[in-house]
């Protein structure tokens, strides 16, 4: 599906969308709870959608009604005697979570892996499991047939089988914060007591407090200690735990998406009001506010709602350490702030949906933005308006929302082709846009 946006998005007031990161995690606790548990989660997506399916097939009743999920946990033990299949789409959260869940239940499972999913990186994670009693192995480019489609398409599959050992375990902490959270959600289901050393600094640690946020919701005791920077850290995990329910838990809105539109209120000429998010998140990209006041910004909040005016805006410096999903949204203020602005540590963007870093250069490059791309770095210098023209999004949901935001400077109107990556986090993304203001065409 190629979108033509004629007309950019104005201003307005829009609701956040159910964050995906923490549904994903709920999601697979309350699969593990002792008790029936219902999610409230508003609009879902591919993503959240994968990670249903896969609980589904490990025996979990899951039922979709209009403003959540009513989740019957799976029984144990789990399907020993069988082999569960695990289409994962291209949820790399579903992925390297799903995949230590199965080994800690003794499952026999076959993840189907789509799009760049079987790319990403997984040897620190799958080094670990194989170490602790758990045999896996890996297909690439395999011809695989949809059962209900009867269609063909390339994937790879990973199989894994045994059960996994309590102990000591080790990860990288510059990797994936993936993988620590799903050793995390793994472990405590072991007989005994492991733990869990992550070397170096932890990268995107706030999706490991997400992690913890959501264990503890469930019950589930974690003590994390050693927590110097430089050196590491590491986590006490006591086996023989039990998930439990808490009976009724919210998703919050998802500040990594919001952020689009708080960002589209920073420029042009009109502002936006986000709503539904909150303001206490563990969610680290709710640092959009911070990151939008010191590019000049005018940013406002009471209760759930967030508001984003412009102001004259000039370049900053940006640690995208922590917040990499930020910075596709954060590049399109970036480009029409006066001066210059620096992205650095951005270099875990090569290892997403598409080969992030070089996908924003890109596509805002062809938007008529001035935009060099180091090794795991961007500078953009920003100018009082952008071009426009035909981009693509990569098949990546953060580039094609970039681009959208990005025509409110644009002097022509933006061509998004392959528009329906939005899908992967966030289905209705044009939907809201036209209730902003903006007018689009499928072509």
């Amino acid at each position: 599906m190629n979108i033509e946006i004629s007309e950019p998005a104005h201003g307005g007031e829009v609701k956040a969308v159910a964050s995906k990161s923490q549904a994903h995690r709920m999601l697979i606790c309350a699969a593990l709870a002792g008790e029936k548990t219902y999610i409230e989660c508003g609009e879902t997506s591919d993503d959240i959608n994968a990670t249903v399916g896969c609980l589904i097939n490990l025996g979990a009743n899951i039922h979709r009604d209009g403003e959540g999920f009513e989740v019957e946990p799976l029984k144990r033990p789990v399907l020993e005697d069988i082999t569960v299949t695990q289409h994962c789409m291209e949820s790399g959260s579903t992925f390297r979570f799903m995949l230590p869940v199965c080994c800690a239940l003794g499952v026999k499972a076959e993840f189907i892996l789509s799009g760049r999913l079987s790319e990403r990186p997984m040897a620190p994670l799958i080094n670990e499991l194989t170490a602790k009693g758990c045999e896996i192995t890996k297909e690439d480019n395999v011809n695989y047939i949809e059962s209900e489609t009867g269609i063909p398409y390339k994937c790879g599959i990973l199989r894994c089988s045994g059960k996994l050992d309590s102990g000591v375990y080790e990860l990288p902490g510059n990797i994936s914060s993936q993988f620590i959270s799903g050793l995390l959600f793994a472990l405590s289901m072991l007989e005994d007591d492991s733990i869990l050393s992550v070397l170096g600094r932890e990268e995107s640690r706030p999706y490991i407090a997400m992690t913890l946020d959501a264990l503890g919701i469930f019950g589930i005791k974690i003590k994390r200690f050693a927590t110097n920077p430089a050196k590491g850290s590491a986590y006490r995990i006591n086996g023989s735990q039990r998930y439990s329910t808490p009976g009724k838990v919210k998703v919050e809105g998802d500040w990594s998406n919001a952020a689009f539109w708080l960002c589209a209120g920073a420029i042009g000429d009109s502002g936006v009001t986000c709503t539904g998010l909150n303001l206490g998140s563990t969610q680290g990209d709710l640092s959009v506010m911070r990151l939008l006041e010191r590019f000049g910004a005018s940013v406002t909040y009471e209760g759930d709602r967030v508001t984003v005016t412009p102001a004259k805006l000039h370049g900053i410096q940006i640690d995208a350490i922590d917040t990499p999903d930020l910075v596709p949204a954060l590049a399109v203020v970036a480009s029409v702030a006066e001066g210059a602005t620096v992205i650095h540590n951005a270099g875990r963007l090569k290892m997403k949906e598409s080969d992030r870093l070089h996908a924003i250069t890109d596509t805002l490059y062809d938007l008529g933005v001035d935009i060099t791309e180091s090794r795991a770095s961007l500078i953009i210098r920003g100018k009082s308006s952008l071009k426009g023209g035909t981009v693509s999004s990569f098949n990546d949901h953060r580039i094609a929302m970039m681009a959208a935001i990005a025509s409110k400077v644009c002097d022509e109107p933006v061509t998004i082709n392959n528009a329906e990556a939005v899908r992967k986090s966030y289905p209705g993304f044009f939907r809201d846009f036209e209730s902003l203001g903006g007018r689009t065409r499928t072509l």
